[in-house]
């Protein structure tokens, strides 16, 4: 006598469909949650900077990493001693402390650097959180990625402007960041395009001056920097 042999019902496949579809749309809605989070978390970045500056000024009436006296202001301080350079110029008595420029570059590693030293007075004068000695391996700033953040002002760096075409007041960069979050990012803050406005993507090779122009040529999975005129 032959044994019957159990199937599934359509029904049952009905609900087992349904459960996946629910599984489904349950992992791409939290992976979208999280690009969410992600993108808001990188444009926080941005958005801060103008908060240090102006509180900062508000403060001290001096930029942070410009600070001449800042030794005497703020317990603790290191002033700045270099660059002597301002926008390819000699600062007068060599030195560019108190000159109204945040003087370096965004990505520098001198720790004497107006740039470097931005990051210890804002933290000092309680208006950001972070390690205020310059010799922290976590002292200079990193974005959600572990991507390197920093500031310059547009044209005062030696070697020119980081961005061909883009000399703003002061220009804050992020590395490290994909490039669908930063298309994200550039809708999210400024004109949707990222090789025009004031948030413009550079490639994670880009050098500075000459012919270092933003692009449009942005693939999702690849990695690029990020740089916003404020």
């Amino acid at each position: 006598m032959k044994s019957r042999q159990a199937g599934f019902t359509l029904v049952e496949i009905a609900i087992v469909l349904v459960i996946i579809g629910l599984l489904l749309g349950g992992v791409l809605k939290g992976q979208e949650l999280i690009n969410s989070a992600k993108v808001k978390n990188f444009a926080t970045d941005f958005r801060n900077i103008p908060l240090f500056i102006y509180g900062y000024q508000d403060k001290y009436k001096a930029l942070p990493g410009d600070h001449n006296t800042v030794t005497t202001a703020i317990t603790g301080s290191t002033k700045a001693t270099t660059p002597t350079t301002s926008g390819g110029a000699a600062c007068v008595s060599n030195l560019c402390q108190g000159n109204g420029v945040i003087d370096g570059t965004w990505n520098t590693t001198t720790t004497t650097d107006e740039t470097a030293l931005f990051w210890q007075h804002v933290r000092l004068a309680g208006l950001a959180a972070g390690p205020t000695s310059t010799s922290d391996a976590q002292y200079f700033p990193v974005n959600a990625d572990g991507g390197r953040m920093g500031i310059e002002s547009g044209s005062a760096a030696t070697g020119g402007a980081y961005i061909s075409g883009m000399t703003p007041t002061y220009l804050m960069c992020s590395t490290g960041i994909l490039g669908k979050y930063a298309k994200q990012l550039d809708t999210t803050l400024d004109d949707g395009n990222t090789a025009t406005g004031s948030m413009r993507v550079v490639t994670a090779t880009h050098t500075r001056g000459g012919a270092a122009v933003a692009t449009t040529a942005v693939d999702d999975s690849s990695s690029f920097i990020v740089c916003m005129g404020l």
